[in-house]
């Protein structure tokens, strides 16, 4: 059955019974029909297990992280464990670009996928609405006299849209009348928006509105800076988000509770899901599942060095996802064998692997169990050869089936991770210093986690740098925005390569997210769509006002 067949055959629960599990009353939901509803409720001081699920590499194989997050939680709750899943929501970018959907698939996913997938409960529309609200204030303010005397030349904030759109990268506005408010401009995904950013990372309405009004915006033509609050927008923006900021919740089609808020991509902005939705899921559970996007390298990074900082958090244990087939790519097979047992190639390609464990292990000091997402291919002999070189590093290797099985297929995962839970976790310690400079932080997270020998930063990266320092905003966590396929910032340097530099082209301030973005290599923060888009292949079929959607997801 495909997965849109599967969760149609699983009856879900009304979302009252689901948000019971979590000891939350009905009076504190706002329904979005029977099996949607947003949680208008503040996190306690209270805080279960925090377990980080994250991965190698992503390659074309795909590696299952979600639907292990997923999986993983339903285990743990079949072991009789008051669990609560925290994932991101899925961009309508990818959805109708290359990746499709972001529900999980088999016999782990979070349900209604559909809903899900596409328009949720709008928070996505909400945040390009309130990001596009502040580029608008930008231009009529210019338009209207410019009495901050903002230098059209020199305006850092983007509009943004949540779709694949290759041409909205460089774009010219102000093609009216008054040909002085002429400029050029670019759009970013909405995933990649500094208010994606901004709702992920507040605690509560009032430090949203906060740090909204603290968004750089542009720069006077004596070199000032110019924040949002100077608009006087903030507010405004804040009323679009108010719904926005609240956490959704869902269930598995196990009917394990899943909070899922926001959407950052890990890529091009820190990965994780709203601070809110994670600290309200520990707060009424024993063991938060979430998730951070793509590789280690990216996702955990920034969820450890960048998320853990601002909220306060610890994670008790990290499940690191590999596949077979993924290891085999990154050992550098082609797609058309992957199908073929090669022991070799599975030993080369855990180089990649080993280096997001020792990272886990030896520089943040956390337990970590990996988790072989299982497809029918996988032979005997490959499954041995990860188990050994993941023991090396004195962890343990579990192999889990959840797309076939769901929380069945993941209980041996779970009671390792339940283990690894009740160890301690006081070593902790951050890749790097807040207090240090930027370049040397930056340096730090490109030699101690993705094991370069040298940053290079080109001459406008060089005096970004310095803007920032004169604004004494440099002392912020670091995001660095680069590929996800390979641990350098060239894709086509899979497995584990060593000797490479990093290339950091450029270097933005957010001082509304609290954080600092470098862009390494050739990375840009609007995708385009592909020749064949997963939209392609969507289809609607109508049964008496019963639609479906299928082939998409």
């Amino acid at each position: 059955m495909t997965d849109i067949e599967i969760a149609r055959n699983v009856d879900m629960l009304p979302i009252e019974k689901v948000a019971k599990k979590l000891n939350i009353k009905k009076s504190e939901l706002e329904l979005y029909g029977k099996y949607k509803a947003k949680v208008n409720l503040a996190y306690g001081k209270k805080q279960g297990k925090l377990v980080l699920v994250t991965a190698i590499n992503p390659t074309s194989a795909g590696e299952g992280k979600t639907t292990i997050s997923i999986g993983l939680a339903d285990a743990l709750a079949r072991l009789k464990k008051k669990v609560c899943l925290a994932l991101r929501e899925p961009s309508l970018g990818p959805v109708f670009g290359v990746k499709g959907g972001a529900t999980g698939g088999g016999f782990a996913q979070v349900v209604p996928m559909e809903d899900i997938n596409l328009h949720f409960t709008g928070d996505f529309h909400a945040i390009t609405a309130a990001n596009n609200l502040l580029a608008s204030y930008i231009d009529n303010h210019i338009y209207h006299g410019n009495k901050l005397n903002i230098d059209k030349d020199k305006i850092v904030f983007s509009r943004c849209l949540d779709i694949n759109d290759r041409t909205l990268r460089k774009v010219e506005i102000g093609l009216s009348d008054r040909s002085q408010a002429v400029r050029r401009d670019n759009f970013v995904i909405t995933a990649a928006s500094e208010v994606m950013a901004i709702l992920c990372l507040s605690e509560n309405l009032e430090d949203l509105k906060v740090r909204l009004g603290n968004i750089l915006v542009a720069f006077t033509t004596s070199g000032e800076p110019v924040y949002a609050k100077d608009l006087k927008v903030h507010d405004a923006m804040a009323i679009l988000l108010k719904d926005a900021i609240k956490p959704n919740l869902v269930q598995t089609l196990e009917h394990t509770p899943a909070l899922i808020h926001g959407g950052p991509f890990a890529n091009i902005a820190h990965g994780c899901n709203s601070i809110i939705a994670t600290k309200l899921a520990m707060t009424h559970s024993e063991y938060t599942v979430t998730e951070a996007g793509f590789g280690a390298d990216l996702g955990a990074e920034k969820f450890l060095d960048t998320k853990c900082r601002l909220a306060k958090i610890v994670p008790n244990a990290v499940v690191l996802v590999a596949t077979i087939k993924a290891l085999k790519l990154h050992g550098g097979v082609v797609e058309k064998t992957l199908n073929e047992e090669n022991v070799d190639a599975v030993k080369l390609g855990c180089e990649n692997l080993a280096r997001h464990i020792n990272n886990i292990k030896n520089v943040y000091h956390l337990p970590v169990v990996v988790a072989i997402n299982k497809y029918n291919s996988d032979t005997t002999a490959e499954i041995e050869i990860v188990k050994e070189v993941v023991s090396s590093f004195n962890a343990v290797a579990i192999v889990a089936d959840v797309y076939n099985h769901g929380g069945n297929g993941a209980k041996e995962l779970a009671k390792e991770v339940i283990r690894l839970c009740n160890q301690d976790n006081s070593c902790f310690e951050y890749c790097y210093e807040l207090n240090d400079t930027i370049k040397n932080k930056i340096y730090t997270i490109a030699t101690k986690i993705y094991g370069a020998k040298l940053v290079n930063f080109s001459e406008k990266a060089l005096k970004n740098i310095e803007e920032i320092e004169k604004l004494n905003q440099d002392k912020l966590p670091i995001i660095i925005a680069k590929t996800q396929y390979s641990i350098s910032d060239n894709q086509a340097l899979i497995g584990a390569p060593k000797d490479f530099e990093i290339n950091i082209s450029e270097v933005q301030l957010r001082r509304g997210a609290g954080f600092i973005v470098a862009i390494a290599g050739n990375m840009l923060l609007m995708p385009g769509l592909s020749k064949n888009p997963a939209g392609e292949k969507m289809l609607i079929r109508s049964a008496e006002n019963n639609i479906s959607i299928e082939g998409l997801f």
